[in-house]
């Protein structure tokens, strides 16, 4: 049980990740707005995005209007810790 359980572990971590991507590309391009797609990437992601975000806070950066959102950096980088942490701690039961 423990690898299989390790295994669907990585995989929605996978997912997760994958989907904060193409959530970041799509901030990218605004013309992409409204669809059925968008509206679940935005639905998936936004519980993993919206607690970071209010910890760092959108930070002002290359002048008057310009925002920069790093919270997708930082649930990487807590996505990462946690999935390593859960992948271990599964591994030892």
């Amino acid at each position: 049980m423990g690898p299989i359980l390790a295994d669907v572990v990585a995989w929605l971590f996978n997912i997760l990740t994958g989907l904060v991507i193409i959530r970041v590309l799509l901030s990218w391009m605004p013309m992409v707005r409204g669809g059925r797609f968008v509206e679940l990437i935005f639905a998936f992601t936004e519980p993993v995005l919206a607690p970071v975000r209010k910890i760092i806070d959108r930070s002002p950066l290359g002048g008057p209007g310009m925002m920069l959102d790093f919270s997708p950096i930082v649930a990487f980088v807590l996505l990462g810790f946690l999935r390593s942490f859960l992948l271990s701690w599964i591994r030892l039961i």
